[in-house]
C-alpha cells in the first residue's frame, strides 16, 4: 500500500472520530432533546410515568435481597457487625452502577436499524442517538444514586465527605458504557444478530462484576477464574464505588488508573468505530 494511502488512512482514523466527538458540544442542545423525549418514550403511556425510575430498582433489588440477603444469608464481610441493611445498601449501589451499564447492552445493537429514516431521508448526527440513549440511562442512574446516599445516611457508617468519590468512580463507567455504545450500534446495522446476545451477555456480566456477593469470594473458590474476573471493569468499579463511598475506606488509586485507562480507550475505540461504519449504513438499511 502506498505510504500516501496509508497517512491518508492514518488521517482519517484520528480527524474522523476527533471531529465527531469535538461535535457532539456544538449538538447539545439537540443532545438534550432527544434525551428528554427518550426519558420520556420509556414511561408513556403507564400511570405512574416516571415513578417507574424508582420503583423498577427498587422491586429488582427487593427480589434480590429476598434471595441472597435472606435465603443465602450474604454479606460482604467488610464493616464490622454488619447488618442486613448495610449488605441491602452495598447491592443496591452495584445494582444501580451495573443497570446502567447493562442497558447499553439492550438497545445499542438495534439504535441505528430502528431509526431508518434518520439513515437514509435526512442529514442527521447519527452519533448523537447512542449519546442521548445514555443521557437517559444516566437520568436513572442519578435517580438510583440519589436514592443510596439518602439510604447510607441510616448505615451504620453514614454520609461522609467520601461521596465526592462518586463522580469520579462513575465517569469511566459512562466512558466505557458510551464507547460500547457507539461500537454496538454500528455493528448491529452489519450483524443483526448481536441484539440477541444481549440479554445472556447482562446475565453472565450481573454474576461477573459480583453484584450480589463479595468479589473475595471469587479468588477464594476460584482462583483460576478469578485471573480472568479481575480485569473485569464493571466489577472494579462497583468495588471502588462500595469501599469509597459506603465503606468510606481510601481509593485504591491503581484501581481506579485502570478503570479510566479501560474506559477511555474503549471510548476511543468506539468512537473510531462508529465513525468509519457510519459512512456505510445506508447502503446496508
Amino acid at each position: 500500500m502506498p505510504a500516501r494511502t496509508l497517512s491518508n488512512l492514518a488521517r482519517s482514523l484520528i480527524s474522523d472520530p476527533a471531529a465527531m466527538v469535538v461535535g457532539l458540544w456544538a449538538r447539545r442542545d439537540l443532545i438534550w432533546q432527544f434525551t428528554h423525549r427518550n426519558i420520556e418514550l420509556r414511561h408513556r403511556g403507564s400511570r405512574l410515568g416516571a415513578a417507574w425510575a424508582l420503583v423498577n430498582p427498587l422491586s429488582m433489588l427487593a427480589l434480590y435481597y429476598v434471595i441472597f440477603g435472606i435465603i443465602y444469608r450474604t454479606r460482604f464481610n467488610v464493616l464490622p457487625g454488619e447488618t442486613g441493611y448495610d449488605f441491602l445498601l452495598a447491592m443496591f449501589l452495584g445494582l444501580s452502577l451495573f443497570h446502567a451499564f447493562s442497558e447499553t447492552l439492550s438497545w445499542a445493537p438495534t439504535l441505528i436499524t430502528s431509526h431508518p429514516n434518520f439513515v437514509k431521508k435526512v442529514v442527521f448526527p447519527l452519533e448523537v442517538l447512542p449519546v442521548a440513549q445514555l443521557g437517559a440511562s444516566v437520568f436513572h442512574l442519578s435517580v438510583s444514586l440519589g436514592l443510596v446516599l439518602v439510604g447510607s445516611i441510616f448505615g451504620s457508617t453514614g454520609l461522609t465527605w467520601h461521596i465526592v468519590w462518586l463522580p469520579v468512580i462513575v465517569l469511566p463507567l459512562l466512558l466505557l458504557s458510551m464507547g460500547l455504545a457507539w461500537f454496538l450500534a454500528a455493528l448491529g446495522v452489519f450483524v443483526r444478530d448481536i441484539g440477541q446476545l444481549s440479554a445472556f451477555a447482562v446475565t453472565v456480566l450481573l454474576f461477573a462484576s459480583a453484584i450480589m456477593f463479595p468479589a473475595a469470594m471469587i479468588p477464594q473458590q476460584s482462583p483460576e477464574l478469578w485471573a480472568v474476573l479481575k480485569f473485569n471493569p464493571i466489577l472494579q468499579i462497583v468495588e471502588l464505588a462500595r469501599h469509597a463511598v459506603l465503606w468510606h475506606e481510601p481509593i485504591q488509586v491503581a484501581k481506579l488508573a485502570y478503570v479510566y485507562a479501560f474506559g477511555i480507550g474503549t471510548f476511543v475505540a468506539g468512537a473510531i468505530f462508529f465513525s468509519l461504519l457510519r459512512r456505510s449504513f445506508a447502503e446496508v438499511i
